[in-house]
């Protein structure tokens, strides 16, 4: 039994992964969406989720960016809420620990109120912010490696060749105590993790995944692998009768190493979707055996019943001969109906052939019937095509056959998430398109920026040397008169190196030497001299020759190539939240509903053209069995002479059969005894398997509903990673992006 409720378990789980949809991920790898996520890129919009937090509320729609390195350890985390304003609420209280918060689409402001909580000025529009945030992951994410069965760190991976294994382990971290008969244990939050990465065939060959999906393009493969970190423990299962995987391992063959970023989302929502109500299917196992005793019963009655019953039909066999007499009386009127059926069949052989005639003229018109409604047809498509034409709309030549696929592919591909992504490839290639202008722009902001700070510190190393010199000049003047002609600076220099100054001595002579540098004459001086070797060919050079060779630099490179991406992601995102293209958005959205009604007026007459080629089939039909119809009422005459002798042969058997009547009344008598034996076998069977197999049931279906219960009931709980207010809906998911391995050029 454990075995069976082991199977109902993978049913359900299976059930779980299918109700939350989540096959995205492999798109979004296909898409070649490997940039850099940073605080600037973050983008929430209102096609981010398809949410099941829609209605007459405010909901909070959450998602956590995990900036993490190619080991899986975590170097930034990333909040982005929505706030769904479905009642167009002027003001909303929210409640988060995010910091530095902003808002990323509009420029709604809040307060904060004596709780501590946000107060929005919504005005009735939704609310989208990001912030950071220090706070434990609900799941942690770690990411090894091993080359040819030898662990190797992602660093020293890049380049290599061999057989490569990643193995994506992730421990859950949050839970509930929660009381399961009687005792109270740990329900941990069911996340589904969903790891995906794509790889390159020229490098990657023989791809597999544990617990996932391998897709290949013939130039790239999409891996996708799954997990339930902490399920097992939930759902108590020895992992011995049932493993639940808590990590995703990608093995492949690779030549030089290198791959882009990984993704992987987290998310309870699997589980969210599960009405914990309709969660009956292991109850209603049970309910299923108590009707098998039931039936067990009945069967075991009835066998008595047999048993009974024919000792009754021993009893009435006297009764059995008699009516044995009666069948052969019978058989002699069988005899004389024979005759009179066969007049009966020389009228249905007239009837079939006036039948056969007139159908045959009927379906004579078929073809001039069917011709004439696919003439109307016909027509109806030559202006359909016409006024498709005529609005613009380039498909081909609609016809009986494809008009349904063409017209369906065209309202299919105008739903409002076709349309979304169609805009955002074109906004997309056009922004694209100005990459260098944008690169440019970017590169001249840093340089100037470099420029400024390599200036800064060649100024200060000239300053430096020209403050140096012009102390020396000042010390040539005030040695001497310090010590009244009896020292030069050299000759003091000598003396202070051999210590042979008295301390008094030296700090008076120091101090009048500092008192002169902060003349204001002094510090012009200085000021003037700094200024003319700033200005002189020489530091020039060196200034030009620093910013360049900084320029050049890997750190300043990757600069000017992250801060390009974050310019060209920024100008694709204020395009897409133009008026414009969400007007052009919902243009091209409203134009379906033409082409649905075409499509149902088509159908319409379709229907009706199907069914008169049906009916016209049919009379063809009908004309073909009644002239077979003939044929038969012909035979018929003929094999009404052969019942008639059939008759007298029947009458011949009953008179055997009369005579056989002793040996049936001793087959009653063995097979009375058989169903004494079949009854007395079925009590056997229910004492020994039927009640052993609900007695091996009872108890264990209902602590695996409990625990099912529990586990939905634990995710519906974890509504928010950064605060959800108490009267506010929430959901939220989580989004891991390793770091991409890619090998240095010297290598």
């Amino acid at each position: 039994m454990k075995k069976q409720t082991i199977k109902y378990l993978s049913v359900f789980l299976c059930a779980a992964v299918v109700t939350g949809s989540v096959g995205g991920i492999v798109y979004g790898l296909t898409k070649d969406d490997t940039k850099a996520v940073t605080e600037k890129t973050v983008q929430t919009s209102d096609t981010q989720t398809t949410s099941k937090l829609t209605g007459d509320e405010i909901s909070k729609d959450e998602t956590v960016y995990v900036l993490a390195h190619a080991d899986g350890s975590v170097d930034k985390v990333i909040v982005s809420d929505w706030i769904k304003n479905a009642i167009g609420s002027d003001k909303i209280k929210d409640s988060t620990e995010l910091k530095n918060v902003e808002n990323v689409k509009g420029d709604e402001t809040y307060t904060i109120d004596k709780d501590n909580m946000r107060v929005w000025d919504a005005d009735g529009n939704d609310i989208y912010y990001q912030g950071d945030i220090n706070k434990e992951l609900p799941v942690d994410m770690t990411v090894s490696y091993t080359l040819d069965g030898e662990s190797i760190s992602p660093e020293d991976l890049a380049g290599k060749s061999g057989h490569v294994t990643m193995r994506f382990d992730y421990q859950n971290n949050i839970y509930e105590n929660v009381q399961i008969d009687g005792k109270t244990e740990q329900m941990y939050v069911p996340f589904a993790m969903l790891t995906g990465v794509l790889m390159d065939n020229k490098k990657f060959t023989n791809v597999d995944v544990s617990n996932g999906k391998v897709i290949n393009d013939g130039t790239r493969t999409a891996v996708v692998g799954i997990a339930f970190p902490g399920l097992q423990h939930n759902f108590n299962i020895n992992s011995s009768e049932m493993e639940i995987p808590s990590y995703v391992e990608i093995s492949a063959d690779v030549k030089n190493f290198e791959m882009n970023t990984t993704m992987t989302v987290a998310t309870n929502e699997l589980f969210n979707q599960l009405d914990t109500s309709k969660i009956d299917s292991l109850d209603s196992l049970g309910d299923s055996l108590n009707d098998l005793t039931k039936a067990m019963d009945q069967l075991m009655d009835g066998s008595s019943k047999l048993y009974d019953g024919l000792c009754q039909l021993l009893d009435k066999s006297s009764e059995l001969v008699k009516g044995v007499d009666a069948l052969a009386t019978g058989a002699e009127q069988l005899k004389t109906g024979a005759a009179s059926l066969d007049q009966g069949a020389a009228k249905l052989q007239q009837g079939a052939a006036s039948l056969s005639t007139g159908l045959s003229t009927l379906a004579s018109n078929n073809d001039s019937l069917v011709g004439g409604a696919k003439q109307v047809f016909d027509t109806l498509l030559s202006t359909a095509n016409t006024q498709l034409d005529q609005a613009g709309v380039k498909v081909p030549k609609l016809t009986i056959d494809n008009y349904q696929t063409v017209l369906g592919n065209i309202i299919s591909s105008v739903d409002k998430d076709a349309i979304y992504k169609k805009a955002l490839e074109k906004v997309t290639k056009a922004v694209e398109a100005n990459r260098t202008t944008i690169e440019a722009g970017v590169k001249s902001a840093v340089k100037e920026q470099v420029t400024a700070k390599v200036t800064e510190a060649v100024q200060a190393q000239v300053t430096e040397k020209v403050t140096a010199a012009v102390r020396d000049s000042v010390a040539e003047k005030v040695v001497p008169a310090a010590t009244k002609g009896a020292m030069t600076k050299a000759q003091y220099d000598a003396a202070v190196a051999a210590n042979a100054i008295p301390a008094d001595q030296k700090k008076a002579i120091e101090g009048a030497i500092d008192q002169q540098m902060q003349t204001e004459a002094i510090q012009q001086t200085i000021a003037s001299k700094v200024a003319e070797q700033m200005t002189s060919a020489s530091i020039k050079a060196t200034i030009t020759a620093q910013t360049e060779a900084q320029m050049a630099s890997d750190a300043i490179k990757k600069t000017i190539a992250d801060n390009t991406e974050i310019q060209i992601n920024k100008i694709v995102a204020d395009k897409m939240a133009s008026d414009e293209i969400q007007k052009q958005i919902k243009d091209a959205c409203a134009a379906a509903a033409p082409l649905v009604s075409l499509k149902t007026s088509l159908d319409s007459y379709n229907a009706f053209y199907q069914g008169l080629i049906s009916y016209t089939n049919g009379v063809s039909e009908a004309a073909a069995g009644a002239k077979t119809l003939n044929s038969g009422a012909k035979e018929l005459k003929s094999g009404t002479a052969e019942l008639s002798k059939g008759a007298n042969q029947l009458y011949g058997g009953i008179i055997k059969l009369k005579n056989g009547t002793p040996s049936l009344i001793q087959g009653i008598t063995q097979l009375k005894n058989g169903s004494m034996k079949l009854d007395k076998g079925l009590q056997e069977f229910n004492k020994k398997g039927v009640k052993k197999l609900v007695d091996a049931v009872d108890g264990d279906l209902g602590d695996v509903v409990t625990r099912v219960k529990a586990t939905v009931d634990v995710s519906k709980d974890y509504k928010s990673f950064a605060g959800v207010s108490d009267d506010m809906d929430g959901q939220v998911k989580f989004i891991y992006r390793t770091d991409s391995i890619k090998a240095s050029k010297d290598k």
